[in-house]
């Protein structure tokens, strides 16, 4: 995650949403931003419930669900009613990430909305001229994808416009900006050199952060680039379409080199931003890096979805 990276995250509780008892979810940390979901579950269309408009601004943020103006011109989201909208914007969000697309606040549904992610956008609403581009393997065009998703190809995303690198500049410097913890460096180094197997891009580090093409670093909360981060166990980090250049890891993440319990992989993270740094959205394909959530403890590479996403981007076989 159209120029737009990152956001947060909101949940919400009703006593008695379901006359069913529903399955225990591990109880999640009262500081992270995803804790509203602790109180969440069960939760369905004609519910009245304080904090359903946090869910609606999470919906909202990541492309889900339309905002919407009375006559009048004023925003009319901005309250708790659990409505028709916000019950296609759940229908599609379940659809998007290949589950039961209930429209209710399943287990499942949770389960995926609370785990840490990476803050760029996965849909954009036509309306706005954000609109995310889908290859479809049947057709030698692009098809356009609005707010409803009435199937989802389960393929690499462009951003609007297919925005990429212009041909003559395929040689990219990238920096570090002088805060940037000496452990994340190598990760990232060897991230750049990862998509560099597979692309025409040349990579090379510079101590020259200002007129870097590509500008690395670690940030917390409102950090000026409209996009503030929302502390740990939230939106780990985002990334700029081209050719903006700029990649930022939220600071107050627990992160690791490798696989390590309950921390962030630092490579892994750096190749899903850098993914976007060169022009791919987010992918539907679970195994693939541009896949939009990450889990703790686990590290992840490139998969062929990836690869043929930024070979057809820069029209490469």
């Amino acid at each position: 995650m159209a120029n737009k990276p990152l956001i947060l995250a909101f949940f919400i509780f009703l006593p008695l949403c379901l006359s069913l008892p529903l399955p225990e979810l591990p109880e999640l940390p009262r500081v992270s931003p995803f804790a509203f979901l602790n109180d969440l579950q069960g939760c369905k269309k004609g519910d009245n419930v304080k904090g359903i408009s946090k869910l609606k601004n999470f919906f909202h943020y990541y492309g889900y669900l339309n905002r919407r103006t009375n006559v009048t011109s004023y925003m009319n989201d901005d309250n708790d009613v659990f409505d028709d909208h916000l019950e296609f914007a759940i229908k599609t969000y379940q659809q998007y990430f290949h589950l039961n697309p209930t429209g209710t606040l399943n287990p499942e549904t949770i389960s995926q909305l609370a785990t840490p992610r990476c803050g760029v956008p996965d849909i954009v609403n036509g309306t706005t001229g954000r609109l995310l581009f889908e290859h479809d393997d049947d057709d030698d065009d692009d098809r356009v994808h609005h707010y409803h998703l009435p199937h989802v190809v389960s393929h690499y995303a462009f951003f609007p416009g297919k925005r990429r690198w212009p041909s003559s500049k395929y040689r990219l410097t990238y920096a570090f900006l002088p805060s940037t913890r000496k452990d994340a460096k190598a990760p990232v180094t060897r991230a750049f050199a990862t998509w560099a197997r597979y692309t025409h891009f040349k990579f090379s580090l510079t101590t020259n952060y200002k007129r870097a093409n590509l500008k690395i670093g670690f940030y917390k909360g409102n950090h000026g680039d409209g996009y503030p981060f929302d502390g740990p166990g939230g939106t780990l980090a985002h990334a700029f379409a081209p050719t903006d250049g700029r990649f930022h890891y939220d600071s107050t993440e627990k992160w690791a080199v490798g696989a390590v319990k309950g921390r962030y992989d630092l490579q892994t993270v750096a190749l899903h931003e850098i993914g976007h740094l060169l022009g791919l959205g987010h992918s539907t394909v679970k195994n693939a890096i541009m896949y939009p959530y990450i889990k703790s403890g686990t590290t992840k590479g490139l998969n062929a979805d990836d690869i043929k996403g930024i070979k057809v981007l820069y029209n490469r076989r």
